[in-house]
């Protein structure tokens, strides 16, 4: 009933007091509706908290041979006088839908975060391990906690800035004319950095949130945990702060988007294609992970390698530096009472599975299989938007999202609140080229790119759009 009443005011343009007659005739006794546009709700608080989850010696990966930098969930959490919500990040490759789950509950009933308020996303970074035991996920609630514990009196603004650390990464390669990744500067692309700031009443710095979209694979070859780009300008942002301040990086849409400066990775590529070849194995059209069948004596190989840790720092700096550059001159006015409020959906599509084998450049063949749900998730602060998908997604699924918002202050926030059985999942237009990402995918074209949008945008509605 509320959600009707809610969509009716979005859509009509019903004033307030109208829906609060009919919430009062409607609604039953005891109910509590959330605030709406303009009530008071109170003074906005706001905590932080930020916790190892490096892997111990006990439970490394085979394949990794150290640490190059620790990994960590990092966690905000915001309150007024009426909800709270929480915005976690973890460095890791995705997050299991059922470990959301698990952790919504809790939030729920021990800290009086509704789940759907959880927006619980991972770098994507390709040097963590992906399965995690011990107390991982306790850990994960345990940042949750710290951070609702230290909730004070707070202010948050937001603003928005560019950083051309990111290019698509699909074009046609000029000798074979099929499909390949390589830096296609002519392809979609999206350089916008989203910042969310909040601050002590004194304007001390509590915590940032920060949205970019760009493929944590810098360190992928090295076979070291690495919380990658995300980890070494989240690192870099909370050095310069000072103090407790910690700094939330969210995922955009990369999915079709990579580093700029990406080329060791190739060079290494090609040195694996030759050595592969040397023992009788083709691997031109494959990837095989991390660093496997590099040959860390040769001097080309590690310096390529080293190169990559420096490439990785640099990278993590220039996006850091532009956060940093928009806390300090790109802020909008900032506010100390805000509503909160958060949605969730499922959206369906159809499912496919491939029966052939190549990572690019040819027209995958593929059977039917059993649809494929998209976990969808909405976190509205005042008027502050953040769209959830659990899943990898094109650029221009997100460009559209944000244009078709009601609210100029949106983001997406992906691999979020799970991981979704789909793989990647481009845009419509680009199901029409045989990359690695759509020869992939587990989705059939054409459902996806609006099931998304759509769905976003209905749950705008029932946070409470405009």
């Amino acid at each position: 009933m509320l959600e009707l009443l809610t969509a009716i005011v979005a859509r009509s343009g019903l004033r307030q007091a109208a829906l609060l007659v009919l919430a009062a005739l409607l609604l039953p006794a005891g109910f509590a509706a959330p605030a709406l546009a303009g009530e008071d709700t109170g003074q906005l608080l706001v905590g932080a908290a930020r916790i190892d989850v490096t892997p111990g010696e006990d439970e490394m990966p085979q394949n990794m041979t150290g640490v190059l930098d620790p990994l960590h969930v990092r966690a905000i959490v915001v309150g007024n006088d009426i909800e709270k919500a929480a915005m976690v990040t973890v460095d890791a490759g995705m997050l299991p839908t059922d470990a959301w789950r698990r952790l919504g509950e809790r939030a729920e009933a021990e800290l009086g975060i509704p789940r759907e308020n959880v927006m619980l996303t991972a770098t994507h970074t390709h040097s963590a391990p992906f399965v995690r035991s011990g107390d991982f996920e306790e850990r994960i609630f345990q940042s949750m906690a710290e951070a609702a514990a230290s909730m004070q009196p707070a202010r948050m603004a937001f603003g928005t800035g560019i950083s051309h650390i990111n290019v698509n990464r699909n074009i046609i390669d000029p000798e074979t004319r099929r499909w390949w990744e390589g830096p296609n500067y002519e392809g979609p692309s999206d350089q916008t950095v989203a910042v969310l700031r909040f601050e002590t009443l004194s304007g001390e710095p509590i915590a940032v949130y920060y949205n970019y979209a760009v493929h944590p694979v810098i360190t992928g070859t090295l076979d070291m945990i690495s919380a990658d780009i995300p980890g070494a300008a989240s690192n870099y942002i909370e050095e310069s702060l000072g103090g407790d301040a910690v700094a939330v990086w969210s995922s955009g849409a990369s999915g079709d988007q990579n580093p700029i400066f990406f080329q060791q990775t190739y060079d290494l590529r090609e040195i694996r294609i030759a050595d592969y070849a040397r023992r009788g194995e083709d691997i031109s059209n494959a990837m095989p992970p991390g660093g496997q069948g590099l040959d860390r004596s040769n001097p080309k190989v590690r310096l390529l390698l080293d190169q990559q840790k420096r490439i990785n720092s640099a990278l993590g700096l220039m996006l850091a530096e532009e956060v940093l550059h928009v806390m300090r001159e790109g802020l909008q006015r900032p506010e100390e009472r805000v509503t909160i409020a958060g949605a969730l959906k499922t959206a369906t599509c159809p499912g496919r599975r491939r029966l052939d084998e190549g990572r690019a450049g040819y027209a995958g063949t593929y059977e039917d299989a059993d649809p494929i749900d998209l976990q969808l998730s909405l976190l509205k602060i005042g008027n502050v938007v953040i769209g959830g998908v659990d899943a990898e997604i094109f650029t221009l699924i997100a460009q559209r999202f944000k244009d078709e918002s009601p609210y100029r202050n949106t983001m997406m926030a992906t691999l979020t609140n799970g991981a979704a059985r789909s793989g990647y999942i481009p845009n419509d237009a680009a199901f029409n080229q045989h990359t690695f990402e759509v020869v992939s995918s587990r989705l059939k074209p054409g459902c996806a790119e609006t099931a998304i949008v759509e769905g976003l945008l209905d749950l705008i509605d029932r946070a409470g759009g405009e």
